[in-house]
């Protein structure tokens, strides 16, 4: 359907011609949720797609990820993951814990910052500062800085006792060379029953990982405190090795067999580069949520959108979508509390 307006346009080759406009009528009204009448929750979730931005991006987040719950409900898709670090950092840490020890997950893509974040935690905890703290003033009194979060640099040294421990273990009792997917299983494992971290393993997504027998492969795991531990132990012990083909192989196998699987990634790095990857071996996810706060204009891909994996069959053409730019601590947990009726279910 058309409308015909009668404008006034200053170019005399126009002047009194009517011309023709698309109707707007079908289209979603631009509006936000009235907070005049009694307070609903889920009425707040649906007026997100209407409110326009990355609100309504948001709004298609919450869409998307329930249409996901319902067919995994039923058995029909697997859900991958993929974060960094940071995550772990924060308080989302917490709600991922929730995702993987209630099984709503079948797989974690992420970096050594993660796990080591994941057992620091376990033994003492990180704490909330400013982001513009001197750097100068942290150094001198040996905290470090992760935006606005201070982690003691103590935290560390009993990281240190359990990868120690922890090692010599995996060394001694494990028959050939683990992967990273082995390794970070054998430690959740470990988690649950070290001395330092026992009290509060069920705090670790790590431990629960394993308890649940969800994957989590860490491509970059000789990054960070991780690797710095493992060089040295290498000396000590030459013949230690992590088979990271085998992650690869392993990872891509188990995309393949999948019959329908959706993605939701936070952040970007080499943990969203090495899912979607993975995906190209199965022509694309069905489905795919990201939650970043890098835009596509650099090249990267922690900021390349999605038109951009269905370049590569990362994504398939036709999947159900969306990027929502905004700081993952803001959405993710909204995106979790708005279709926190469907992930009970589960249970």
């Amino acid at each position: 359907m058309v409308i015909l307006m009668s404008i006034y346009i200053k170019n005399k080759k126009w002047k009194g011609h009517l011309k023709t406009y698309m109707s707007m009528d079908n289209f979603p009204v631009i509006k936000g949720y009235d907070f005049e009448e009694p307070f609903d929750f889920n009425k707040l979730v649906e007026s997100y797609q209407n409110m326009g931005f990355q609100g309504s991006n948001l709004g298609t987040a919450f869409k998307i990820l329930s249409n996901m719950l319902e067919e995994k409900k039923h058995g029909k898709l697997k859900i991958w993951m993929s974060f960094t670090g940071n995550m772990i950092s924060s308080g989302n840490r917490e709600i991922l814990t929730y995702l993987v020890k209630n099984k709503l997950i079948d797989g974690i893509i992420t970096t050594a910052a993660s796990l080591e974040e994941d057992i620091i935690k376990c033994i003492k905890p990180f704490h909330l500062g400013t982001f513009d703290i001197p750097g100068k003033f942290l150094l001198d009194e040996s905290i470090g800085r992760i935006g606005n979060i201070l982690a003691p640099m103590d935290r560390y040294l009993y990281f240190e006792r359990f990868f120690n421990d922890f090692f010599k273990k995996l060394l001694k009792e494990f028959e050939g060379i683990p992967c990273t997917y082995e390794v970070v299983s054998e430690m959740g494992k470990f988690v649950g029953n070290h001395k330092l971290t026992k009290k509060n393993c069920e705090q670790s997504f790590v431990y629960w990982a394993a308890k649940n027998n969800i994957p989590v492969f860490c491509p970059g795991i000789t990054d960070g405190a991780m690797g710095d531990l493992t060089t040295f132990f290498k000396r000590r012990n030459p013949e230690f090795a992590i088979d990271v083909t085998k992650d690869n192989f392993t990872h891509t196998t188990m995309l393949q067999t999948t019959n329908k699987a959706g993605c939701i990634v936070l952040g970007g790095g080499i943990a969203k580069h090495f899912l979607l990857n993975s995906a190209i071996f199965r022509e694309g996810f069905e489905y795919s949520i990201y939650i970043t706060t890098a835009n596509e204009f650099d090249g990267s891909d922690s900021g390349g959108n999605q038109e951009e994996a269905i370049s590569w069959a990362k994504i398939k053409s036709n999947a159900q979508r969306v990027k929502v730019v905004a700081d993952a601590t803001l959405i993710f947990p909204l995106l979790i509390a708005g279709t926190i009726g469907k992930l009970k279910t589960f249970k």
